[in-house]
């Protein structure tokens, strides 16, 4: 098994794979690994969090720049030609600040979480996976408890994939 992990590019399951081989206790291989699954969730959760800040952020921005446009505009009323041009910025600022919260921030957060959410998932059935080998278990056993992760379709969808699909 310590050939198999050197080839591995996955430094996760590299690193549970070692700590096996090494004999250490399922316990402590259990804390080790989710440990690091912790951290990587929050380093994750993190990064998306600046853009949630950012999507909350947007329109508060651009209603500051309304109002700056909104006084612009009321502080030189005898001059009719001034009025539009302070209006126009007073409005793009409120556009502005939209389209950072709900077309640019908001749905990378959301992509963000979305992948964090998938990586974790993969990290838990690793860790999974692993303790049920270093305990010995039967290979069908393991595929079924690993499979129980999984959402129906995607069970479906990697039974048809071995082969095993409905005729």
């Amino acid at each position: 098994m310590e050939e198999v992990a050197q080839g591995l590019e996955d430094e996760f399951m590299k690193k549970g794979i070692l700590l096996i081989v090494d004999g250490t206790e399922p316990e402590l291989v259990r804390g080790i690994m989710e440990t690091e699954l912790m951290n990587m969730d929050e380093r994750h959760r993190s990064g998306a969090g600046f853009f949630e800040a950012w999507a909350a952020l947007g329109p508060a921005w651009g209603m500051i720049g309304t109002l700056v446009g909104l006084v612009n505009m009321l502080k030189n009323l005898s001059d009719a030609s001034s009025i539009g041009p302070a209006m126009a910025v007073a409005l793009l600022t409120t556009l502005y600040g939209s389209l950072i919260a709900n077309w640019l921030c908001t749905p990378i957060a959301n992509k963000l979480k979305n992948i964090n959410s998938k990586e974790y998932q993969m990290k838990e059935i690793v860790i999974e996976g692993l303790l049920s080998i270093q305990a010995g278990e039967n290979p069908r056993v393991i595929e079924e408890k690993l499979k129980s992760f999984l959402s129906p379709t995607d069970r479906k969808a990697i039974s048809t994939e071995e082969g095993g699909g409905e005729a």
